[in-house]
C-alpha cells in the first residue's frame, strides 16, 4: 500500500491546479480518497467535522445491501430451476447457453447452483449500471469541476437491486444514464437532487418500457409455458380471478413471502433481509427509524380502512397490512429508498409526515389502481416532491410556537397553553 501512496503523490501534481492534467482531477481525486482518508482538513473554528463523512455513510449502506445482493443471486437461480422444474424452459440467453457449457443442472435444491445462474444475471445488470452511471457521474464532475462523491455507489446498487432479472442491459444503461442525469445532475448534482435517482431511473424504465418491466416473464429466467406462471404474487392478489383465496390456497404462505424466496425483483422480495439492512441503518444513525416507522403506520392504517370498506369486485380491498408489507418492494423501498437523507424529510416531525404519507399512498396505488399493483415506487417519489414543503412547515410551527414563548417571557420548553393551565 506504500508503494501505491507513492505512486499517487508522484502523480497528484499533474491534477492539480495549473497542471497538465488539471481538468481531470475528479478522476484522480476519486480512487485517491476511496483507497486513503481524505487530507482535507476543517480549518475554521466555526465548523465541526464528525467521524460520519459523506464516504462512510455510503459504505455503510453499501454493507447493509451486500447480503440483499448475495440473496438476489441465489434467488433469482432458485425461480428459474422452479419454473423449469415445472415444466418452462431455459431461457435462450447466453447466461443459459455458459451455465449449460459449465454442466451445470437446474436443481433448485442445490443453493450453489442457484446462486451461480442468478449471478449470470445479478452481475451483468450491476456492472451495467455502474459503468454507464459512473461514466455520466464523473463527465459532469469534470465539466462542473466537483469532486466525484460516494452518492453514485448507493444509487448504483439501488437501482440494480430493484430491476428484473431478464431485462435487456441496453435498457440498464439507457435507464440508469436518465435517472442520473434527470433525478440528480440537473439540480445540480450530489445534495441537490429532490428526487431519488433510483427510483428516478426505474421510473421511466417502467413508462418507457413497460413490456420489459411488468408482466410474468420478466420475473423468472425461464421461458414461461401453460405449466408455470411467474407473476408476482402481488399481480396474484390483484387477479379478479384469483384474490387473496387464490394465494393463500395455492401455498404462497405470508412466511415465504417474508423470507423471500418468491418471484420479483432481483433484491426487493426478502422483507427479512431488508430488515437486517433496517437494524445496521438505525444503529449507525443513517436511516431514519421516524420515516420508517411512519410508512408501516400509513400502510397499516390505509390498508385497515379498505379492509374495512371491502369491495365485490376488487379483491385487493381485502389484503391486510402485513401483506402489504412482504410483497413487492414495500420493505426495500421503506429501508433504503424512503430514508434517502437528501431526497426525504430533515426534520424529526418532517420524517414522521413523510413516512406516513407514503405508506397511505403505497396502499392507494396497489389497490386503487387496478393496472399497477405495485405502489412503493410511485409513493416514495410523489413524496420526494413533498419534502421540502413538509419541513418548511415544520419548521414555520417551531418558529412561530418560539415566538409566542419569547414574547410571553416564558421559560424554554413552556408552552404559553400550559401556562393558563398553570
Amino acid at each position: 500500500m506504500d508503494f501505491l501512496r507513492d505512486q499517487l503523490d508522484k502523480l497528484e501534481h499533474q491534477f492539480e491546479k495549473g497542471g497538465k492534467y488539471e481538468a481531470l482531477f475528479p478522476l484522480f481525486e476519486a480512487p485517491d480518497t476511496i483507497l486513503y482518508t481524505p487530507r482535507t482538513v476543517t480549518k475554521a473554528a466555526s465548523h465541526v467535522r464528525d467521524k460520519l463523512d459523506q464516504k462512510r455513510m455510503m459504505i455503510t449502506v453499501v454493507a447493509a445491501l451486500l447480503p440483499i445482493c448475495l440473496f438476489a443471486c441465489w434467488n433469482t437461480g432458485y425461480q428459474a430451476a422452479l419454473a423449469i422444474g415445472q415444466g418452462a424452459a431455459p431461457l435462450h440467453s447466453w447466461q443459459a447457453w455458459l451455465y449449460e457449457a459449465m454442466g451445470m443442472g437446474y436443481d433448485a435444491s442445490n443453493p450453489v447452483t442457484c446462486a451461480i445462474f442468478g449471478a449470470l444475471f445479478f452481475l451483468p445488470v450491476w456492472l451495467t449500471v455502474g459503468l454507464i452511471g459512473g461514466h455520466v457521474e464523473a463527465a459532469f464532475s469534470v465539466i462542473r469541476k466537483h469532486e466525484i462523491t460516494e452518492g453514485f455507489l448507493v444509487t448504483w446498487f439501488l437501482f440494480a437491486l430493484s430491476l428484473p432479472p431478464t431485462i435487456p442491459l441496453w435498457m440498464v444503461g439507457v435507464g440508469i444514464a436518465v435517472g442520473v442525469l434527470l433525478g440528480k445532475e440537473v439540480f445540480g448534482g450530489v445534495g441537490m437532487n429532490v428526487m431519488n435517482p433510483a427510483l428516478v431511473s426505474r421510473a421511466f424504465l417502467f413508462f418507457a418500457y413497460p413490456a420489459a418491466m411488468s408482466g410474468d416473464a420478466v420475473w423468472v429466467a425461464a421461458e414461461n409455458t401453460d405449466a408455470f406462471t411467474g407473476a408476482t404474487w402481488l399481480a396474484v392478489a390483484a387477479d379478479a380471478n384469483q384474490g387473496m383465496e387464490a394465494l393463500n390456497a395455492s401455498g404462497h404462505l405470508l412466511k415465504d413471502s417474508f423470507l423471500g424466496a418468491i418471484p420479483g425483483s432481483m433484491g426487493e422480495t426478502s422483507t427479512l433481509l431488508c430488515l437486517v439492512g433496517a437494524t445496521i441503518l438505525i444503529v449507525t444513525k443513517i436511516g431514519s427509524w421516524r420515516t420508517m416507522a411512519g410508512v408501516t403506520i400509513g400502510t397499516a392504517i390505509m390498508a385497515w380502512t379498505l379492509n374495512g370498506i371491502g369491495s365485490d369486485t376488487n379483491p385487493m380491498f381485502a389484503m391486510g397490512p402485513e401483506w402489504h408489507m412482504v410483497l413487492g418492494g414495500w420493505a426495500f423501498g421503506m429501508v433504503f429508498m424512503a430514508t434517502d437523507p437528501v431526497s426525504s424529510a430533515f426534520t424529526d416531525t418532517g420524517k414522521w409526515i413523510y413516512g406516513f404519507f407514503i405508506g397511505v399512498f403505497v396502499v392507494l396505488v396497489r389497490v386503487v389502481n387496478p393496472g399497477y399493483p405495485e405502489g412503493m415506487m410511485l409513493a416514495i417519489l410523489f413524496m420526494n416532491m413533498f419534502a421540502p414543503l413538509i419541513d418548511h412547515f415544520v419548521v414555520q410551527a417551531n418558529v412561530k410556537r418560539r415566538q409566542e414563548r419569547y414574547a410571553a417571557g416564558l421559560p424554554e420548553g413552556q408552552s404559553a397553553e400550559a401556562k393558563e393551565a398553570h
